[in-house]
């Protein structure tokens, strides 16, 4: 098999006709005779570039509305022919194959057609056929036929055009090769997901999954761990689709938590300005403010010392004096749907942190998948849509929560579902006021927050600290009284919590002796 392969024939059929006419003429001013297909054939010829229609190739005419047009052995031949083979160029020569050297295709827009919600009959027809067949037969045939299916990749293949005299390289086709199968992968992938969805099968016996390479990063979680981040595509606002504006580049766990930071700062796209803070994945502040910059204050104000070296998620577009707040101590990522100029020109003397607009607020009602790897496999599930207002709670003790009680439970509920289990949050005042996440008991989280709340009163100079007379969210229930009698000797004053456990009436009865107001939602929120 021959190292360089020059190029003397291209197929081209594509559907996105950036750089088309471009690539047409640098191909044609390199004596490349040129076939194409409708759309794509006329492009070229009204810019002057000499093309002969495949159908005079073949013979055979496009028809049933272009389904039929490229699959032909005259094409399929010329793309899966191998050249040194007696055989093959026997064949070849008896039936009037020409070799192919070069295919340029691109599918049909197939995930951009149902991304804005068309019909099924609609979506079915944009179901290319003839281009992945090609795509596939020529990449296979990558020993002789290089195969280009990103725009991007057309000023590579003029480089190496230039650089080889005219030739493709082996290594250049194989490359080209790799990426033309996961092209094909990606749309199959799509395909399929939509038809699983659109047929109402929850749980398809084979599922794919599918990116486009958004980054390489210098390592994962720990130095010693390759990573990269892929985009799967969806326009989700986020920390995928986000314009990063300065500071170095994301890192995997800046990634991570970024994500979680601009997911709970979604929940609260209605209402007051509002911040989040998060480290390790987890809120360690959320607040909401008369402005932007009061909502950081009380964010921070949570707990301090996690902040330092955290991710800030801003509701609304952020503004020179929240910059100011926020540039006073080291922070990792700063994303928000937007940022003024004057916020700009204070980040602009912080080279380290990077500010990321969206230009948006994901919907957190959305429907959606979330994936996770195990040992052999994979879990899929829904994402975690779940919402409550006041209609859902349930009051289930003496005492009933006041207005702003059940304010601060909605409050509180909303953080938690995004806290990793087991989570309790307290609130006062549309503020955290103490976050435990994580632990392996309830009772410990709960402990943990109050701790944490105390040692902030502390530092602040307080009188009491923030939990007394404060909400708190249970992620989960209560499978003990223990857990709640804890919030209620931190100063706690009303619980939200599930619900469903055993002892529910056990716990309903320890609330009731301790004067706490509590109201379950029958909706849990674990987050592992």
């Amino acid at each position: 098999m021959p190292d360089l392969v020059p190029l003397k024939r291209a197929l081209i059929s594509v559907s996105d006709k950036a750089g088309l006419v471009e690539l047409g003429r640098a191909l044609a001013e390199r004596e490349v005779e040129i076939l194409s297909t409708g759309g794509s054939a006329a492009a070229l010829r009204q810019a002057g570039i000499a093309v002969t229609d495949v159908s005079e190739m073949t013979g055979f005419p496009e028809m049933m509305d272009g389904r039929v047009k490229t699959l032909h052995p005259k094409v399929h031949g010329g793309l899966l022919a191998l050249r040194d083979d007696p055989g093959h160029a026997e064949a070849m020569e008896a039936h009037g194959i020409g070799a192919i050297d070069l295919l340029v295709v691109n599918l049909y827009p197939f995930e951009a057609t149902v991304a804005r919600g068309a019909e099924y009959a609609e979506a079915v027809e944009n179901i290319d056929i003839g281009g992945p067949a090609m795509i596939r037969a020529g990449a296979k045939n990558h020993d002789y036929v290089s195969v280009v299916v990103d725009v991007e990749d057309y000023a590579a293949l003029l480089a190496e055009l230039d650089q080889t005299g005219g030739a493709t390289s082996r290594s250049f086709r194989r490359a080209l090769a790799q990426r033309a199968y996961a092209r094909t992968a990606a749309y199959d992938a799509a395909v399929s997901t939509w038809m699983a969805d659109a047929i109402g099968q929850a749980a398809p016996r084979r599922r794919a999954v599918a990116g486009t390479l958004r980054q390489t990063m210098r390592y994962g979680e720990n130095p010693h761990q390759a990573a990269a981040f892929y985009a799967d595509g969806s326009d989700r606002p986020g920390v995928a689709t986000a314009i990063q504006h300065q500071g170095k580049e994301l890192s995997y766990n800046n990634i991570n938590d970024t994500d979680a930071a601009f997911e709970l700062i979604s929940e609260f796209s209605q209402g007051d300005p509002a911040c989040v803070i998060v480290k390790h994945a987890n809120p360690c502040g959320v607040a909401r403010g008369q402005t932007l910059s009061e909502a950081y204050a009380r964010a921070f104000d949570c707990d301090r010392t996690s902040a330092f070296g955290g991710i800030v998620a801003l509701n609304r577009p952020l503004d020179g004096e929240t910059a100011e707040a926020i540039a006073r101590i080291f922070t990792e990522v700063v994303i928000a749907p937007g940022a003024d100029d004057a916020a700009r020109a204070v980040f602009a003397t912080k080279r380290n942190l990077r500010l990321l607009t969206t230009e948006g607020l994901a919907d957190p009602g959305a429907p959606g998948r979330v994936w996770r790897q195990v040992s052999g496999g994979f879990l899929v599930q829904d994402r975690d849509s779940g919402r409550i207002g006041r209609a859902d709670l349930r009051v289930v003790t003496k005492v009933a929560p006041t207005e702003t009680q059940i304010d601060d439970l909605l409050f509180a509920w909303t953080v938690a579902k995004h806290v990793k289990s087991n989570a309790i949050v307290y609130a006062r005042g549309g503020a955290t006021v103490g976050v435990g996440a994580g632990q392996m008991s309830r009772v410990d989280s709960t402990r943990i927050a109050a701790r944490k709340a105390q040692d902030m009163a502390e530092a602040l100079g307080l009188d009491a600290a923030p939990t007394q007379g404060s909400a708190v969210a249970s992620d989960a229930f209560f499978p003990f009284p223990d857990g709640l009698l804890a919030a209620a000797e931190a100063g706690a004053a009303a619980v939200i919590q599930p619900g469903g456990s055993v002892r529910d009436d056990e716990v309903i009865a320890a609330a009731d002796a301790a004067g706490l107001a509590m109201v379950l939602t029958g909706q849990r929120h674990f987050r592992h």
